[in-house]
């Protein structure tokens, strides 16, 4: 059969180079940023720095700073009008946008030819491979995998030349996709790319009826919405009655823990598998690849040469990377990198933390800028998703999406203590002793977790218990929408330690109450 001819073809590349990662991890970096700095010498940041492929890591470390996106803003703008040579060889025509989660702006990435062969599409074969490897008998490639992104648009840095373009990197890299791989994959590109999200939903369900859709690709929070308009178009109980060969869903960008009991509603079939990636717009970095546990490998040989960012150097003026062999366990530390596209010792706003360090594998914990600290609790993203999932687990409550932030002291009172809000929208309207055993659940996984949000909420002397506001259903895509980042990888921050966020949420929440 020609799906088993093409897992076959792809094992055959992707295997060998994904056993070398695990087995020589520090081989396979060295030799990677060798090849990037030779690539790289003759740029005009090359020259600044003095790179060849003779200048060691260490060398490398000592002379080129690291870099936010705003400290490297003024470089990315000469190559977004169009300059060439400036960080990476060349003159790149795509643009990987993003939704600027570490400040209000939109962030523009570089998506150079070899970023997107080397490193995005290199890892997207990896993960076909592993996918086909796991499970043979499905057959996964004898259907359709349904892919769900965002859209791409004119550069609006050179409105004067069509072939520059931006978008959301899964759009950027469906509209360059090889022929054989486009084959593979549905809707077709002109539904696929669509702008206005609404329109892309129904148009794409009213389409992926009549398809073998045998896996899912992309963001939890929008294939939901995908997935309950094309059953409610079939008329069916759920997705197996429409697609009954569906076996794989390929997630990323938000933690799968608190949509899973929702995904077992939707796909009640105990052969459906599900595997996490790890696709920023800055590159693919890591993906899952052994099913029964939840770590992911970090992609050595994609592009892309890593260091990583203690703790205890986020706020730092001059912060200090370590290399990959000086990581450790359990600790976090904020994704630094050095790719293809030009990005030099960028610090990517995300944070992990090490499972394994042979081979090296990964959790995400969130974001260097999304975590709740007000009282010195210390909550990051990974564990508040996991308190949510325990919480929806213990009552029944499915969760489609939630923000938290602090609840401040008041100064009118003398008993005022601080605390956090919660603003949850459910997938059904929840009763109020099953909220609030909702929030007692969400309590108590917490202190069980965090030592430090234990600590603070001993008697309830500095902490008070989490208020728990559940809103209306549409609340938080209203407010996407309202922030034009509806689709597409746009998600709603998870954690902040100001309440401009949820306060915007609670009065788009408002607004779907009084339309409901």
């Amino acid at each position: 059969m020609l799906d088993q001819l093409v897992a076959h073809a792809v094992q055959l590349s992707s295997l060998p180079r994904l056993a070398r990662i695990r087995q020589q991890p520090h081989e396979v970096q060295a030799r990677l940023l060798r090849g990037l700095l030779g690539r790289a010498q003759g740029t005009e940041w090359g020259r600044r720095y003095g790179f060849s492929e003779k200048m060691t890591p260490a060398e490398f470390a000592r002379r080129v700073p690291a870099n936010t996106y705003e400290q490297l803003y003024p470089e990315l703008e000469k190559v977004l009008r169009g300059q060439p040579d400036v960080l990476w060889p060349g003159r790149p025509q795509w643009f990987a946008k993003s939704s600027g989660t570490t400040n209000a702006r939109s962030k523009f990435i570089p998506v150079t030819a070899e970023a997107l062969y080397h490193c995005h599409y290199r890892a997207g074969r990896d993960m076909l491979a592993l996918s086909t490897h796991l499970y043979p008998r499905e057959r996964l490639l004898a259907g359709k995998t349904l892919s769900l992104g965002g859209a791409h648009a004119p550069n609006p840095f050179r409105p004067h030349e069509p072939a520059s373009r931006v978008g959301d990197v899964s759009a950027v890299i469906m509209a360059q996709l090889p022929g054989w791989a486009e084959r593979l994959r549905t809707p077709p590109l002109k539904l696929a790319l669509l702008e206005e999200w609404e329109e892309k939903i129904e148009r794409i369900a009213r389409h992926a009826l009549r398809q073998d859709v045998r896996v899912l690709a992309g963001v939890p929070t929008w294939m939901v919405v995908l997935l309950r308009r094309v059953v409610a178009l079939a008329g069916a109980d759920n997705i197996t009655q429409v697609w009954p060969q569906l076996r794989l869903f390929l997630h990323g960008a938000v933690a799968f823990g608190p949509y899973r009991e929702l995904f077992r509603q939707l796909i009640p079939d105990a052969r459906m598998r599900y595997l996490e990636i790890y696709n920023a717009s800055e590159g693919y970095f890591a993906l899952q690849d052994e099913p029964e546990g939840e770590d992911l490998l970090l992609l050595l040989d994609h592009g892309i040469y890593y260091e990583f960012l203690p703790a205890d150097q986020w706020a730092a003026p001059d912060p200090r990377p370590v290399p990959l062999a000086e990581v450790e366990l359990h600790r976090p530390y904020a994704l630094v990198i050095s790719t293809n596209a030009g990005l030099w010792r960028y610090v990517v706003g995300d944070t992990v933390r090490f499972t394994s360090l042979a081979p090296y594998r990964v959790r995400i914990t969130g974001r260097t800028k999304h975590f709740l600290n007000a009282f010195g609790e210390e909550v990051v993203i990974e564990t508040a998703e996991a308190a949510v999932a325990a919480a929806s687990h213990a009552t029944g409550l499915l969760v489609r999406d939630f923000t938290a932030a602090p609840v401040w002291f008041t100064a009118d009172s003398a008993t005022s203590r601080g605390g956090h809000e919660w603003v949850i929208e459910f997938a059904d309207a929840p009763v109020a002793p099953d909220l609030a055993r909702f929030g007692a659940v969400l309590d108590a996984t917490l202190c069980a977790l965090n030592s430090d949000y234990a600590a603070k909420r001993h008697r309830s002397l500095a902490l008070a218990p989490p208020r728990v506001r559940a809103v209306p259903g549409g609340t938080f895509e209203a407010w996407l929408a309202h922030q034009g980042k509806l689709g597409g990888q746009h998600k709603v921050p998870r954690l902040l330690n100001s309440r401009e966020v949820l306060e915007a949420v609670l009065r788009a929440a408002s607004v779907a109450a009084r339309q409901a």
